[in-house]
């Protein structure tokens, strides 16, 4: 199905990306690279799909602790979806936080995250949902995979 790299691990570089920024200080949309945010902690949550309900409920526990975390790091929100896509999950749901637009699968595949999951027996391609930290010099420092949406936020706060 696709080429399985080898997985990020805690210490790697974080492999750099180019994409799309929607929502939170970018508005209706700014290319962005992880390069930019040197000096200063990431945070890249990789959800399977805007405005489904693990994915709804991820965002508004990041939403509703959001003072704590905009202090914290710079906080991404990414999947597969077109920034059209991401304006209107934004708007549904006041989502503070810029979510970055992956259509072209390029960040998912560079994170290892671009998976085979199974729905009832049925095999397909699709996003795991992990939550990569990375320190002000680019480095992977913490990686919660397979993240319990209603868990996400206490678990990033343990790790950030």
């Amino acid at each position: 199905m696709s080429a399985k790299l080898s997985p990020l691990e805690v210490g790697d570089p974080a492999p750099e990306f180019t994409a799309t920024a929607v929502g939170g200080k970018y508005g209706a949309g700014k290319v962005v690279r992880l390069t930019d945010f040197r000096g200063r902690p990431v945070v890249l949550y990789f959800y399977p799909k805007d405005d489904t309900p693990g994915c709804t409920t991820q965002a508004c526990g990041l939403r509703d602790a959001w003072p704590d975390f905009e202090k914290r790091a710079e906080v991404f929100g990414v999947s597969t979806d077109s920034a059209a896509s991401h304006e209107k999950f934004i708007a549904k749901y006041s989502l503070p936080f810029p979510l970055l637009a992956d259509p072209e699968k390029k960040i998912v595949t560079a994170y290892g995250v671009w998976v085979e999951k199974s729905m009832y027996g049925k095999k397909y391609l699709g996003t795991e949902r992990t939550t990569f930290v990375i320190d002000s010099a680019g480095r992977v420092s913490a990686i919660l995979r397979k993240v319990k949406p209603a868990a996400h936020v206490v678990d990033l706060r343990a790790a950030l």
